[in-house]
């Protein structure tokens, strides 16, 4: 069976870091971790071909070559997912689908067009899928009825499909599933509360197979709570330090993680020890009765900022997610967001506003009230609207989200923060060296780094206003905590994306906007003259009844 593997174009996000990447010549960030999987749980004797849309295109050949083709995609993707579906259909193709969208929504998936739908996870499902193609079906809904797979069975994902130039980083995932309750994740809906882990010997055979096939990109462990099963995390930790150390250190590493990993030291110097450099955390927003509210207790326990500067002076660089618009929210919550950001200069912050994202425990709720605006979709996207009616002015919510992230990208702003964080950074550990830190005299001195190197001095340090900026803080950083010089640039780089992306949220929600404000106008409109009419219906009919018994009255 030949089979043609198909990754959908994400449209621009704040992940999608275009600009940053075009300085070191990458296509994209990561790549389609969930795809390589299914290629190597199915039977390896068919043959593959992966086209990553966010990469490369689809040639006429590649078509012609396929026997099946199957298509992997998250919600956002969802339009070029459709797209692809229906270029295979007109080709003779026959189409099989799964991942995240097509298991929240599979009456979308199933009205694609597609003809077999793998959904739930792959161990289980797959395996369903190749043995009805085996027996000549020509479609099928293939489900795991609620049952979760070991991921101990997981084989390896064939990396070597991969274009390895094209990604910034290179991902791994050691476990499924969060142990927490949050109201607006779908972590939990498709991957469950108890979280399931690999063994650390499992892990490395993937890192020896990154080091085999050439792969020299950092690695992002996209655990969505890398720390939810602690125990086993120290059990993986260990030998990550252990292979790095053979290795002479040949990778960063990168993961999310819950907040409450500020409350273990020893877990955070381990994770230190094995070379990872930083952690992406759900914040969501420093209003305690939302995070209440959203059941998201484990952000409560403890004050948020001195859990951040905890994290950050054990030197694990933190990025954090921000959400605007929860129920029962106050005015000011995206100035109070800023705010947070600022105190704890925290120099990549996810901003975006909620949405209720489907089959959640939100979107569950939400639905009971009548306030889902469209009930098929959600957008995780920040150039979105909320897909819901808030319990505030939707125009209130848009415009702190629209001012908050400008302040946070405004030019001057974000050098001052990630100039007070490079000097924060790490403090309290002694444990990683330059060495760890910076990469090898040879990474940093490659061609593709100079040329990175080139761009950004002249943008940053020469073209743009905050040149002066630029130059103090980084000579200042060389002097008083030289050991991430490089991590600075890396994050001014990050700028090249921002500055861009910032004018593109703008620019689509206050035109979203003003297109929510015109209809909800003409609704309202409509109302008020439905209300009118029947006003004078009733007028009419009373005049009637008056003009009757009058009638009556003089007979």
């Amino acid at each position: 069976m030949r089979a043609l593997l198909i990754y959908p174009i994400f449209p621009k996000s704040f992940w999608s870091f275009e600009k940053a990447l075009e300085l070191v010549n990458r296509k994209a960030l990561l790549p389609p971790l969930g795809l390589i999987t299914v290629a190597a749980i199915l039977p390896q004797t068919w043959e593959f071909r992966m086209v990553d849309r966010n990469v490369g295109e689809i040639i006429e050949a590649d078509w012609d070559w396929a026997e099946i083709v199957i298509l992997s995609a998250m919600i956002v993707q969802k339009e070029d997912f459709l797209a692809q579906i229906q270029a295979a259909k007109q080709r003779g193709k026959r189409v099989a689908v799964g991942g995240p969208y097509p298991t929240a929504l599979p009456g979308e998936a199933e009205a694609s067009g597609a003809d077999f739908l793998i959904l739930d996870e792959g161990e289980i499902t797959l395996p369903m899928f190749v043995a009805a193609v085996e027996q000549g079906e020509t479609s099928g809904i293939f489900r795991a009825n609620g049952e979760r797979p070991s991921v101990e069975l997981t084989p390896i994902p064939r990396f070597d499909l991969l274009d390895k130039t094209a990604y910034d980083l290179m991902a791994l995932q050691f476990s499924r599933g969060c142990p927490f309750q949050c109201e607006f994740c779908d972590i939990i809906v498709l991957y469950g509360r108890k979280p399931r882990t690999k063994t650390p010997e499992q892990l490395i055979a993937e890192l020896d197979r990154l080091l085999e096939l050439g792969f020299d990109q950092g690695v992002f462990l996209v655990d969505d709570n890398f720390i939810g099963n602690k125990r086993n995390v120290k059990l993986l930790l260990p030998a990550i330090k252990a292979w790095s150390q053979r290795h002479n250190y040949p990778f960063r590493f990168l993961t999310e993680a819950s907040i409450d990993l500020a409350q273990d030291p020893e877990l955070m110097d381990m994770m230190v020890e094995a070379n990872f450099h930083a952690v992406f955390l759900g914040i969501e927003t420093p209003d305690e009765a939302s995070l209440t509210l959203t059941r998201k207790f484990q952000n409560t326990r403890d004050s948020l900022s001195e859990s951040v500067n905890s994290i950050t002076r054990k030197g694990l660089r933190v990025m954090a997610g921000f959400i605007v618009g929860f129920d029962g929210e106050k005015s000011g919550a995206g100035d109070r967001i800023v705010q947070f950001v600022e105190k704890t200069a925290i120099p990549t912050a996810m901003f975006s506003m909620l949405q209720a994202l489907p089959d959640t425990a939100l979107w569950h709720r939400l639905q009971k009230e009548g306030r889902l605006l469209e009930q098929t979709t959600a957008n995780i996207n920040q150039t979105t609207l909320m897909n819901f009616i808030p319990t505030r002015p939707m125009e209130e919510i848009a415009r702190e989200y629209v001012d908050g992230f400008w302040q946070l990208y405004d030019s001057h702003q974000f050098l001052d923060r990630i100039y007070r964080y490079y000097l924060m950074l790490g403090t309290e550990s002694p444990i990683r060296d330059a060495k760890k830190s910076a990469g090898s005299v040879g990474q940093v001195l490659s061609w593709t780094t100079v040329r990175a190197l080139s761009i950004l001095v002249w943008r940053q340090g020469i073209k743009r206003s905050t040149r002066l900026k630029f130059w103090i803080y980084l000579f200042r950083i060389m002097g008083q905590n030289p050991k991430f010089w490089v991590d600075y640039l890396k994050i001014c780089g990050h700028f090249e994306h921002f500055s861009e992306y910032r004018q593109l949220v703008r620019d689509n929600i206050e035109t979203q906007l003003a297109e929510f404000l015109e209809q909800q106008s003409r609704l309202q409109s409509a109302s008020i003259g439905i209300t009118e009419v029947k006003a004078n219906e009733v007028k009419a009919n009373d005049v009637t009844v008056k003009e009757v018994t009058v009638s009556e009255s003089a007979a």
